[in-house]
């Protein structure tokens, strides 16, 4: 590993340290080489280089808003003995704590960033004689992402879409449902999401959505925090409705409540929010139910159940 990272990064010296880490899907090793640490993911998936690839252009693109820290990813490469590795910057983190507001306001900014550029361009098509004035980055006027983004391992469909109702519904709850069907065949759940399907408009009604950029699976355990503030990893991102980020946030552990405050004070709930982000937990249920098994069908059935009265 030691001589595939020296040569793939063109380090002239590479050690393996003591520092490992790792979750459900992927195992982590750091080395100190002379260009400074890094941390490298392992995966032996055949999958695992579309996976990697949709984390670096996740990493990527939150990294270029200037808005919450993330490592620094640095490249993809494949793994000896099969799969793939995403070699990414080291950073020394610890657990969240003090810094849970300063998190909550960062992932507002994250998820303001879009919408700021295009009340930019608009100011400045707005503003006569301004000539050549230029935006600070491209207005996203679509919901999805350039590439595969995979939330775990399974691959979400980032096809861009103009109406966000219409991405949600086909092209992440319909995905995930398809995998239950081919699993299971599991009667009820299919019988929920067919009478759920008719209701979805009516949640959306007369919200205007602007697409944001996501994490896409910001968990407790996806999140931390140094000397300098919080940092947020494992990406699974694409452009969407900024209140389904904050789904799996009060899952699983969830967050304080000054991240909330922070986060809210920046952006505050609209009508209907609490139904809205029971649609949203709903992929998360699914999602964990096709990677871990029929311990969330339950879940995943309640809150069919209860959208659908």
């Amino acid at each position: 590993m030691e001589e595939l990272l020296k040569r793939e990064l063109g380090c002239g010296s590479v050690k393996a340290t003591g520092h490992s880490g790792g979750g459900c899907i992927s195992q982590g090793q750091s080395y100190d080489t002379d260009r400074g640490r890094v941390f490298v993911k392992v995966n032996s998936r055949a999958e695992a280089k579309r996976m990697f690839e949709g984390e670096m252009a996740s990493l990527t693109a939150i990294l270029k808003t200037d808005t919450v820290k993330v490592p620094k990813p640095i490249k993809v490469l494949d793994a000896p003995g099969g799969g793939s590795m995403l070699v990414m910057e080291h950073l020394d983190m610890r657990s969240l704590s003090s810094h849970a507001a300063k998190l909550g306001a960062q992932l507002a900014d994250l998820h303001l960033e879009n919408k700021k550029h295009s009340e930019t361009l608009m100011k400045e098509a707005g503003t006569v004689g301004k000539g050549g004035g230029q935006a600070e980055g491209p207005f996203v006027d679509q919901f999805g992402f350039d590439v595969v983004t995979c939330c775990g391992y399974l691959p979400q469909v980032n096809t861009w879409q103009k109406d966000w109702v219409e991405f949600y519904t086909r092209q992440r709850i319909q995905p995930q449902m398809d995998m239950v069907e081919k699993g299971s065949g599991d009667r009820e759940a299919l019988q929920l999401w067919s009478a759920l399907q008719v209701k979805i408009p009516d949640l959306f009604r007369d919200l205007e959505i602007f697409p944001a950029l996501l994490h896409g699976d910001l968990w407790g355990g996806n999140v931390a925090e140094d000397a300098s503030g919080p940092i947020i990893f494992d990406p699974a991102s694409f452009y969407g409705h900024s209140e389904y980020e904050l789904a799996i946030a009060g899952m699983f552990g969830g967050f304080s409540s000054s991240f909330y405050s922070a986060y809210h004070s920046k952006i505050p709930k609209a009508p209907g929010f609490d139904k809205r982000l029971k649609l949203y937990q709903l992929f998360h249920y699914l999602n964990h139910w096709n990677h871990f098994g029929s311990g969330y069908r339950g879940s995943s059935l309640n809150i069919m159940r209860n959208l659908v009265k």
